[in-house]
């Protein structure tokens, strides 16, 4: 049986990275979280006083960071930080560093290097466009901004952190806003994408919904 990848786009709360991993899980696929490796390097920088503004400093910075995954989630030069990279202070500072074409290029040939034999599931922002424009599979999903909202929120509060509803609206539109409108990359709808509004549909549906498309690609001849 071929093999095949999957890309997963859209905006924040829609629940991308949620339904890429329970859809990985469901074809026994490879899952990676291109959200969390952008949120590294953030972390990164941010731990580390860089300052995000001088491009000469990220560029260095960036040689730094040897990012990798297993099954408890990301790991930075060495140490599992998934419990670091939802915070508030990465949340409002990711879609800069995300925006920075050196950070860019550096996560795009890590993310087709993992991707290589393909049968992998990522999820991300410029997946179907620019790290893999001949994926088998392109989803863009989208959902009603407020409902973006009360995801996130419940995301925060299960991780120990509370934020409040209009701080993290704000946040999300300001993301989306800059994602949209970067030079390098930006977060679009690939043409031969499908897209999904998640707003009315439980986690399930959503992913059954892909892995009936999935399974439909990967029996084409």
């Amino acid at each position: 049986m071929r093999k095949i990848i999957i890309a997963i786009d859209g905006y924040s709360g829609t629940g991308k990275s949620s339904t890429a991993k329970m859809v990985a899980e469901k074809l026994t696929y490879i899952y990676i979280d291109s959200g969390a490796m952008y949120r590294a390097i953030t972390f990164f920088l941010l731990n580390n006083n860089h300052d995000i503004n001088k491009l000469s400093e990220v560029e260095i910075a960036l040689k730094e960071c040897e990012i990798s995954f297993d099954a408890e989630g990301i790991i930075l030069n060495g140490k599992h930080i998934e419990d670091h990279i939802r915070s508030m202070e990465v949340n409002e500072n990711v879609s800069r560093v995300s925006a920075i074409s050196a950070v860019r290029k550096k996560l795009v040939l890590e993310q087709r290097r993992m991707s290589a034999n393909k049968g992998v599931v990522m999820d991300g922002r410029d997946i179907g466009t620019v790290v893999f424009p001949d994926a088998e599979l392109k989803i863009f999903m989208t959902a009603d901004v407020d409902i973006r909202v009360e995801r996130r929120k419940k995301e925060l509060e299960s991780k120990g952190m509370v934020e409040s509803k209009e701080l993290i609206k704000q946040n999300l539109i300001e993301r989306d806003k800059i994602d949209s409108s970067r030079k390098d990359s930006p977060l679009r709808k690939a043409d031969d994408a499908i897209e999904i509004d998640t707003s009315q549909l439980t986690l399930n549906q959503q992913v059954d919904k892909i892995v009936q498309l999935a399974k439909e690609r990967i029996h084409e001849s």
